[in-house]
């Protein structure tokens, strides 16, 4: 099975082991993998902060990208959603409405393509410890998604997974939100970091990095340090070279 890899502007530049980590695990499950080099940025910020029209060249660039992929897999919940909204942003064009429509159906999370499509939910991964999930927004909300993740979070040998309250709750970060309202994003990823000290979680597990960049970032500066991992990386053999500290590239924001 052909798998193209959708890096995502903040895996590629910050956090390239994330990539490296679920390339590592698709090429494991049989999958062979490429990756697109003229791909960019999805459009999601300038889209989200209202700049429509200045955000359909990134888009179209996106299509053309992943024109001839059988299928497209990334490690951002986040970012596939907004693929899933093209044929919305596109609906009418006669030009690109069906391309918005081909790369939206081939399109998946990486944890959602383990699961929904290549039918695994255990890839023999371990990883001795404690660890709670945080569950991103787009990923559940928009993309849809709230079970894959903990498919296949329940079959990592050693694994002890403790419940998180309030889940469901925005952990502050989304995008330019924690630039341009930093004092309530500040209180919104307050609170998140207050539930995941009270599970007592050695690790921090997530689908998004910007979540974990967030989180794990305001942890380290509020004194209540935790490992934060990708859950590629989790699924990745878990590998102690892998583990970062929550302090790592995080809390740019805040």
């Amino acid at each position: 099975m052909k798998v193209s890899i959708f890096s995502t502007c903040l895996v590629d530049l910050m956090f390239p082991d994330v990539g490296k980590a679920m390339v590592e695990v698709l090429e494991r499950l049989g999958c062979e993998t490429d990756f697109p080099a003229s791909q960019v940025c999805c459009g999601q910020p300038t889209y989200n902060s209202g700049y429509l029209e200045e955000s359909k060249q990134a888009m179209i660039n996106m299509m053309r990208a992943f024109e001839h992929s059988d299928y497209v897999v990334g490690p951002s919940g986040s970012c596939i959603a907004m693929f899933h909204e093209y044929p919305h942003i596109f609906k009418g064009d006669p030009q690109w409405e069906m391309k918005a429509i081909a790369l939206k159906e081939k399109s998946y999370e990486f944890t959602q393509f383990i699961v929904r499509v290549l039918g695994v939910s255990d890839v023999g991964a371990r990883l001795e410890g404690s660890a709670t999930y945080h569950r991103s927004c787009h990923m559940s909300r928009l993309l849809g998604e709230t079970e894959t993740p903990f498919l296949l979070l329940e079959n990592v040998d050693g694994l002890q997974l403790e419940p998180l309250k309030n889940s469901d709750n925005c952990c502050g970060f989304g995008g330019t939100f924690s630039v341009k309202m930093p004092e309530i994003s500040e209180q919104m990823v307050d609170e998140k970091s207050a539930c995941i000290a009270e599970t007592g979680a050695e690790y921090l597990i997530s689908a998004d990095m910007g979540c974990l960049m967030n989180i794990g970032g305001r942890m380290s500066r509020t004194g209540k340090p935790i490992k934060i991992m990708h859950i590629a990386e989790v699924l990745n053999h878990a590998s102690p070279a892998n583990i970062r500290p929550s302090a790592a590239k995080g809390g740019a924001f805040l």
